[in-house]
């Protein structure tokens, strides 16, 4: 993998976050996001229902993966993260990352109740760029 640095730049780059959670059977699902609101050292931080499925999911087993693709015109490459999946309902994380139009999602502002942030802690990660494969530890990088 390349630096945090350049992990980091990737994501900050594109437009959508695939997450992944694990359902009650232990089976895989995956949902299309707004990427991270907040990117500090391993943690992703997104803004999400309270009510949702996904943060149901969360909340009975924390294992998650999200991951970030950029398909060019003639180079494809993806990161995807795993660790784990906290949902947050700290007034002071949610108001950090409040964007003005989410009032649209949470009708009643930053203290709707149907609002929460998702904290995603990464661990590991595997990334793909010109038909090559390498997996990383999120300490291993520099």
């Amino acid at each position: 993998m390349k630096t945090r640095e350049q992990l980091i730049e990737f994501i900050q780059k594109q437009k959508t976050a695939f997450v992944g959670s694990v359902d009650e059977e232990g089976f895989p699902n995956m949902k299309a996001m707004f990427t991270p609101r907040r990117i500090e050292g391993d943690c992703f931080y997104f803004s999400t229902n309270t009510s949702s499925m996904r943060t149901r999911q969360f909340i009975k087993n924390p294992k998650a993966s999200i991951y970030f693709y950029n398909r060019g015109r003639f180079k494809y490459e993806g990161i995807m993260l795993t660790g784990t999946m906290e949902v947050l309902q700290d007034d002071g994380i949610k108001r950090e990352i409040w964007c003005t139009g989410d009032t649209m999602y949470y009708r009643q502002g930053v203290t709707d109740p149907d609002y929460c942030v998702l904290k995603f802690t990464a661990i590991k990660g595997r990334y793909y760029s010109a038909l090559k494969s390498e997996s990383f530890n999120m300490d291993d990088l520099k």
